[in-house]
């Protein structure tokens, strides 16, 4: 049995609530045929009205999400469905387990250049007067979760979305503002903003341009309006026509804040 499928298809309970969740976020176990796992279960119900998405798509949004990342093959996103539960339709997601020695990934330090291992985001005020360099990790994770975000068009990737876990791999979450026709990309992972993408980015952008255009566009159809599928492929065509990663166009705020 896949995680998928457990997800979807077992029972759901609720033990508890994500008290630092914008929305409605439910700790709850699933079980089916003698297995269990922890998850998190975001009801369409508990969403917050926003003015640039519509009402009740946050978690269709986080799904898509989970199908784009699913079908580049990197896996950055936990296997993440669309179901009812015990307080309607909602989004349930495996619940990811954050190694505490994963190394650190974000930081704010006292220089005007990053260290070697690390990539410059911008000078963020840090109180009475003063400025630090806000930086992240040169990981190849964080890059390829760089492209994904500029794919999916994500509106609020922090630091505190980022999962690393003791097997070493890292997972982003919280991708209920994605897929807005508008450019709407917020994100501190700029690091390599208008530089070249790596061979491997540019070969699954390729195949998701192919994906898009069968299985995988099928399946967001259901899940994101046609003009919402129309511009991620756009994006698609973009990245793989310029070849570069994406830069901040200064018509919207790049970096969310506060960072985590």
């Amino acid at each position: 049995m896949t995680a998928a499928e457990l997800l979807a298809h077992g029972e759901l309970k609720v033990r508890g609530r994500i008290r630092d969740a914008s929305n409605a976020a439910l700790f709850c176990t699933v079980a089916l045929d003698g297995e269990e796992a922890s998850c998190v279960y975001k009801p369409v119900a508990g969403e917050r009205p926003l003015w640039d998405f519509p009402d009740g798509t946050l978690a269709q949004r986080e799904v898509a999400a989970y199908e784009v990342a699913a079908a580049t093959g990197w896996d950055l996103v936990p296997p993440t469905v669309l179901r009812d539960g015990p307080y309607g339709e909602g989004m349930v997601q495996l619940w990811i387990d954050v190694d505490p020695d994963g190394g650190e990934l974000l930081a704010l330090v006292d220089a005007e250049e990053p260290e070697p291992g690390w990539k410059a985001i911008g000078f963020a005020e840090v109180g009475e007067g003063r400025t630090a360099l806000l930086v992240h990790a040169d990981d190849e994770r964080l890059r390829r979760l760089a492209v994904l975000d500029a794919v999916i068009n994500n509106a609020d990737r922090k630091g505190g979305h980022l999962l690393p876990t003791a097997d070493g791999r890292l997972y982003g979450i919280d991708h209920g503002v994605t897929f807005n026709a508008d450019n709407k990309l917020r994100t501190l992972l700029w690091g390599w903003a208008g530089e070249n993408l790596t061979g491997e980015a540019v070969e699954v952008l390729g195949g998701l341009r192919e994906a898009l255009g069968g299985a995988l566009g099928t399946r967001l159809a259901q899940l994101v309006t046609a003009a919402e599928l129309d511009a991620t492929r756009a994006r698609v065509e973009t990245l793989l026509t310029t070849g570069k990663h994406p830069e901040p166009t200064g018509e919207w705020p790049a970096i969310p804040w506060p960072p985590v």
